[in-house]
């Protein structure tokens, strides 16, 4: 194994060349400052990161698996075509943007537009699972993949109001959730609040997680990296599982002719 020890002086091209031209296909890299393109394109290779990565780690994936023992900046996984990215700590923005295979797993948050542009392409089939929280725009325009969050660790109310006073709201995922959506599915994991509100382009049903095949995997894998968690209590939970409606599907355009 390849160990790299770096800081916040070592240029991230320098860093990916490394990592590039490196025989050995476990890497570790160590003290991670904010190196952008990590793994950029990469195919074959583990690697494990110890610090924060900056924006567009695993970009265009190719069938490598990328760890991070703490938080992930900006469009994690962009593009990415297959492998796996696994973060311990949360995820920024424009989590799996436009990603069209391969899976990431998230403990933690992840910010705003998470999974926008979400494709799939026949056996590829991208995947999300967020293991707390989604900030909004979730699932903007996806048109293919699973999204699943999970509402981990999430703050009681306290009768009826959240800790500033304010009527208490579904924390888990933001607004203008699945904006646009058009292809692929939404896994959200009740647990007591309220569901969420959803445009009429959009058809909401709710299952118990045992009627769920097509997720017990992905729970499972999540489960495996993430052992403070309990694959049981996930699967006997309910979840509101969001889908494109094909008799009334999204027609807004970005501008008329």
């Amino acid at each position: 194994m390849l160990k790299l020890d770096i800081d916040y002086k070592t240029p991230y091209e320098e860093l990916n060349e490394k990592i590039r031209t490196a025989s050995d296909k476990h890497i570790q890299i160590n003290n991670c400052v904010g190196q952008r393109y990590i793994a950029a394109g990469l195919s074959g290779k583990e690697i494990d990161i110890e610090g924060i990565p900056g924006n567009a780690l695993g970009a265009y994936l190719d069938d490598s698996v990328i760890r991070v023992q703490g938080n992930v900046q900006d469009a994690t996984g962009d593009t990415m075509n297959a492998g796996e990215i696994v973060v311990y700590g949360c995820a920024g923005d424009a989590t799996g943007y436009a990603m069209r295979g391969g899976k990431i797993y998230i403990r933690g948050n992840t910010g705003y537009r998470a999974g926008i542009h979400m494709k799939a392409y026949k056996e590829q089939q991208p995947v999300i699972v967020i293991g707390g929280e989604a900030g909004s725009f979730l699932g903007e325009y996806q048109a293919g993949g699973i999204i699943i969050v999970l509402g981990l660790d999430l703050p009681k109310k306290l009768d009826g109001r959240d800790y500033a006073g304010h009527p208490y709201k579904r924390p888990d995922v933001g607004d203008f959730l699945g904006t646009g959506m058009h292809g692929g599915k939404i896994y959200i994991r009740l647990h007591g609040n309220e569901e969420p509100e959803v445009p009429e382009y959009i058809v909401k049903e709710k299952l118990h997680g045992s009627e769920i095949s097509e997720i017990k995997s992905y729970l499972e894998q999540f489960c495996s990296y993430f052992d403070d968690v309990d694959l049981k209590e996930l699967v006997e939970s309910d979840f509101v599982v969001l889908s494109p409606n094909k008799e009334k599907p999204y027609k807004q355009t970005y501008c008329v002719n």
